[in-house]
């Protein structure tokens, strides 16, 4: 455990991000599933996703990644 004062909000500081991050990325990996049957849905994880790259919780190539996949799977079933 660390002595120093600001070690100490820094420990609880990264807990408190890492906690943020995993709720994040749990909400994302549970829309990415809903998407592929509604179109609502998907609109709702895009704005997740462009949500969690402003934050720096997902990388900007993940989302465009994702995105992607969405639009060509909205073509196939259209």
């Amino acid at each position: 455990m660390a002595n120093i004062k600001s070690s100490k909000k820094d420990i609880r500081r990264s807990a408190a991000r890492a906690d943020r991050n995993a709720k994040t990325k749990s909400r994302i990996k549970t829309l990415t599933k809903k998407a592929a049957k509604t179109p609502a849905d998907a609109r709702t994880l895009i704005s997740s996703l462009e949500k969690a790259t402003k934050s720096n919780v997902v990388h900007p190539n993940k989302v465009a990644r994702i995105k992607s996949r969405l639009a060509k799977l909205a073509q196939t079933k259209a």
